[in-house]
């Protein structure tokens, strides 16, 4: 039975996606004794397409998502709200989204709204509220750094599912009035203890990354944009790292570095996205040991267990949400940048993306967006 909510307790809004992670941060403060009030966002409305699809879809902001969330927050006995922020995930998350593939930048979609929209909007509807706290169902567990007493997360206990990575550009004052409950459960424990709650999300499928394409292929939606938009996005050419002529592509939207399928190159060998030339508009592409870099350069900096650097530091740097942290050294490039060189190359380095860094203890020291990668050569000119 829950508890009777006390007045030595501070009240907390609870981000609720709908589903099982967030669904159980809600149940769990309750049955603490806290006031909680549960809060859905809509961040954009579905296609006709999509709403055919109905319970197939497998995003964090669906109709469906909405009843599961409101059904668990009945189920505590707390007031239970919908958001409609699609103006705002328009403007912060879905048109950075488009302006980076046409700029021919990978973009991290994730990042931008955490930051910007389900926890930046939060933290401020928190106070209208009259919440002190903001919790949500991210796996990732919140600290002060031992030495410059900073806030700073460190990564989760289930390695696989940790969201740091996604939540490096949160503040200090942000940070100060957040909790992640779920920072030190594994994803087997979460579904256990929402069974033994009752939950009736328990045991409900994962969603998909970027919410707003259902499918998952954002070239559909890229054209589909541009149409609608009157938007033309000229062709160019395949370009070898030899400087060969290999061809016309579609335009530079629609690939990314690292990228192998759909480039429509019969070679006789598997052939990459190496980079992406906006000046020439061309599209390098080469075998796999191409993609090999030394650095990068990395701007747009958000520091968090650090409050910068004034000289070289040794971290451990993440260029992309699966990819294991490498060591390197990170040195001052500018008044909001930062140069990375790797101990040893690293594969497909992704402009647009976000870089994240670690210290030894796997705490968040800051992180930026890739601006370029470093020590591949210059992009060659197509040979006639």
């Amino acid at each position: 039975m829950t508890s009777a909510p006390t007045a030595t307790k501070p009240k907390i809004l609870v981000a609720m996606s709908g589903g099982v992670d967030s669904s159980l941060v809600g149940a769990m403060l309750a049955a603490e004794g806290h006031e909680i009030v549960g809060v859905n966002m809509r961040t954009h409305r579905l296609s006709p397409e999509e709403k055919a699809l109905g319970a197939q879809i497998k995003t964090c902001c669906s109709p469906v998502d909405a009843k599961d969330a409101r059904s668990c927050a009945d189920r505590g006995r707390f007031p239970f709200y919908v958001l409609d922020v699609e103006p705002t995930f328009e403007r912060d998350v879905i048109d950075p989204f488009v302006r980076a593939y046409m700029s021919g930048r990978t973009p991290n979609p994730c990042v931008l709204c955490n930051n910007h929209v389900k926890l930046g909007l939060l933290l401020e509807k928190a106070r209208l509220y009259g919440c002190d706290l903001v919790a949500t169902g991210h796996f990732a567990i919140k600290e002060r750094h031992p030495e410059t007493g900073r806030w700073t997360m460190r990564r989760a206990k289930d390695r696989n599912k940790d969201q740091t990575y996604y939540l490096y550009g949160l503040t200090q004052e942000q940070l100060a009035v957040i909790e992640f409950p779920l920072g030190g459960f594994t994803k087997d424990e979460v579904r256990e203890r929402a069974r033994e709650l009752g939950l009736p999300v328990a045991n409900k499928p994962e969603s998909q990354e970027i919410c707003f394409i259902p499918d998952n292929d954002y070239r559909r939606f890229l054209r589909e944009r541009f149409a609608a938009q009157s938007t033309d996005m000229p062709t160019g050419r395949f370009v070898s790292t030899t400087g060969r002529d290999l061809g016309a592509h579609e335009g530079i939207a629609y690939y990314t570095v690292g990228q192998r399928r759909g480039l429509g190159i019969a070679t006789g060998s598997p052939l990459f996205v190496v980079h992406i030339d906006t000046e020439s508009n061309n599209v390098v592409v080469g075998p796999r040991e191409s993609l090999m870099t030394e650095g990068l350069e990395a701007d747009g900096l958000n520091w968090m267990g650090l409050a910068g650097i004034g000289g070289p530091l040794r971290a451990r740097v993440q260029i992309r949400y699966r990819h294991p942290p490498q060591w390197a050294t990170i040195e001052p490039a500018g008044d909001d940048a930062v140069r990375v060189r790797f101990d040893e190359p690293v594969q497909a380095v992704s402009p647009g993306q976000a870089t994240v860094f670690y210290d030894a203890e796997d705490r968040v020291l800051g992180g930026g967006w890739i601006a370029r990668d470093i020590g591949r050569g210059e992009p060659p000119a197509p040979s006639a």
